[in-house]
């Protein structure tokens, strides 16, 4: 990818976008109160190692690389050693309105919705409601079975590793899982009971891979569904109370939750979509299999849960999840001896809906959907973590661009770690 040369351009953009800057002192626990779901592209732009410096420098390169690419908000974080240090929102929430996109506007997360549902597995677990290596039928009120593999069991680590063997049927999944104008998706254990089971209206053979749960890696998004639906049936709960109570009620994410009707909408980002060169406005959505990707939050309550997770289940003091079993959600689980096949531990590695990216450089989750570009990702030492919300879709041969501005964030966090 074609990289911008910075240190010609640099003294000009300063001049140019130089703004004010909200910087945490590393010490300073006070939160900010200012104003496809789902996958990602491993990619991993190695530019020049130089350090951008200081806070005008970032907001001129972001800005630039935002309105170059026609991006209409970003809202973003850097953690250093498990702690806030700057934030920042660039751009529009709504550009119609001329309301800012901060550092609280909420937006989808698309798949990083997924690491809720693990951690929501990872409490089942301390609970004693579920086990991470029982076969699933003995928690569903149907039976789910690969009919190429009848007779072998599928577990909780294979669906939240994605080797179970499920999957997902397109365009059947884009087509009939997204829900708009405020209709309501179908419920989400009819939904699951018509896809994997035979003779339901959804099911079809196409649903299951011809392969062996633990033997392929196959990134399903409806197989999360189904660990959610699992999380709901063991525990009594939906998932969405069940978030709230062991997450969001102790995190203060007084803002998030999983459902529109959860959200103040005068606070939500509307989405946008860059069609040729126009950028326009597209519908909110919601999704049958929410717990795959139906979480709404800001980078600043996010950044809470983000650095939870981090810290091993602990945030200021308060710990919401076991420390061995927040370990376990992210620990490496492919090892040379126990993998999918054709991958390399080295580059590509998983936890509990949680893994590797920009082959293996970096550990967290990402996600993406109509509308919505997002990152949550650390080094593989948990020192430098930067979460990154984009409102805009673009065409896949432009999306190197959220990448391109995640690695320059990447790089600030770098200079302020250095700086401490």
């Amino acid at each position: 990818m074609k990289t911008t040369p910075i240190l010609k351009t640099l003294p000009l953009l300063v001049m140019i976008f130089s703004c004010s800057i909200n910087i945490k002192n590393a010490q300073n626990t006070k939160e900010d109160t200012s104003n496809s779901k789902r996958g990602s592209v491993p990619f991993y732009n190695k530019t020049d190692e130089i350090l951008i410096k200081n806070s005008a420098a970032i907001d001129s390169i972001i800005e630039h690389k935002r309105n170059s690419a026609g991006i209409v908000g970003i809202g973003a974080a850097v953690i250093i050693d498990k702690k806030v240090v700057w934030e920042k929102g660039y751009g529009y929430a709504d550009k119609e309105k001329g309301i800012p996109f901060t550092p609280s506007t909420i937006m989808n997360i698309a798949s990083i919705s997924k690491t809720f549902t693990g951690f929501c597995i990872m409490k089942a677990v301390e609970q004693g409601k579920v086990s991470l290596d029982e076969d699933i039928n003995n928690y569903l009120p149907f039976k789910v079975t690969n009919p190429n593999f009848p007779d072998e069991k599928i577990t909780l680590r294979q669906v939240a590793t994605h080797t179970s063997g499920l999957a997902d049927r397109y365009p059947f999944y884009t087509d009939s899982t997204y829900f708009y104008d405020g209709k309501k998706p179908e419920d989400l254990g009819l939904f699951l009971k018509n896809y994997y089971v035979k003779g339901g209206k959804y099911y079809s053979k196409d649903n299951f891979l011809n392969a062996k749960p633990g033997k392929i890696r196959d990134y399903s998004n409806i197989a999360a569904g189904l660990a959610g639906y699992i999380v709901e049936i063991r525990t009594g709960k939906k998932l969405n109370e069940y978030s709230k109570q062991f997450i969001f009620n102790p995190l203060k994410m007084k803002n998030s939750g999983w459902f529109l009707s959860e959200i103040n909408i005068d606070k939500h980002s509307k989405p946008y979509e860059k069609k040729g060169e126009v950028v326009v406005p597209i519908k909110l959505s919601e999704g049958t299999t929410y717990p795959d990707g139906g979480v709404r939050t800001s980078v600043n309550e996010l950044s809470r849960f983000f650095i939870t997770l981090l810290n091993d289940g602990e945030y200021n003091g308060k710990r919401l999840l076991k420390k061995e079993l927040a370990e376990e959600m992210l620990k490496f689980q492919y090892t040379e001896t126990n993998k999918p096949d054709s991958i390399n531990i080295k580059k590509m590695n998983s936890g509990i809906f949680w893994a590797t990216k920009m082959g293996g450089t970096r550990i967290g989750h990402n996600g993406s959907d109509a509308g919505v570009r997002t990152f949550m990702l650390s080094d593989l030492d948990r020192k430098i973590g930067v979460i990154v919300f984009f409102n805009t879709s673009l065409a896949e041969k432009d999306e190197n661009i959220f990448f391109d501005i995640y690695e320059e964030l990447y790089k600030y966090g770098k200079s302020l770690e250095t700086q401490k």
